[in-house]
């Protein structure tokens, strides 16, 4: 049996391992934070936590970086993708809830042939 992991958003990992898991400075991390990219969670001293969510972005980052876009042009990617993922789920709900309340009863529907009145008379 494995170990338990961390939430995802939880914050568990200090700059320097963060910054050592994703091949990168230190310094990029504190740039990044700067521009909006990217919010780490804090300890009550005010320490940075990066959480594993936050190590995907910033791999996201690197990969944005390397495609030739500059700062500026990665918040707006990660707005949109963000904006997507939230509309996505959004509809996925939306077709869920659909489907779940799509009444059951409706095969119990009668058919024409069962809504004529039945006659109590013998002829």
């Amino acid at each position: 049996m494995g170990l338990p992991q961390p939430d995802a958003d939880r914050g568990v990992y200090g700059i320097s391992v963060a910054a050592e898991l994703v091949g990168m400075g230190a310094q990029n991390l504190r740039l990044y934070e700067a521009r909006g990219l990217l919010e780490p969670g804090r300890t009550e001293g005010g320490t940075r936590r990066y959480s594993t969510n936050d190590l995907d972005r910033l791999r996201r980052i690197a990969d944005l970086l390397e495609a030739g876009l500059n700062l500026a042009g990665i918040g707006m990617v990660l707005d949109l993708e963000a904006q997507n993922t939230h509309l996505r789920a959004e509809k996925e709900r939306e077709q869920w809830l659909k489907t779940a309340s799509t009444p059951a009863t409706r095969s119990l529907k009668r058919t024409s042939s069962n809504n004529k009145p039945r006659s109590t008379r013998t002829r």
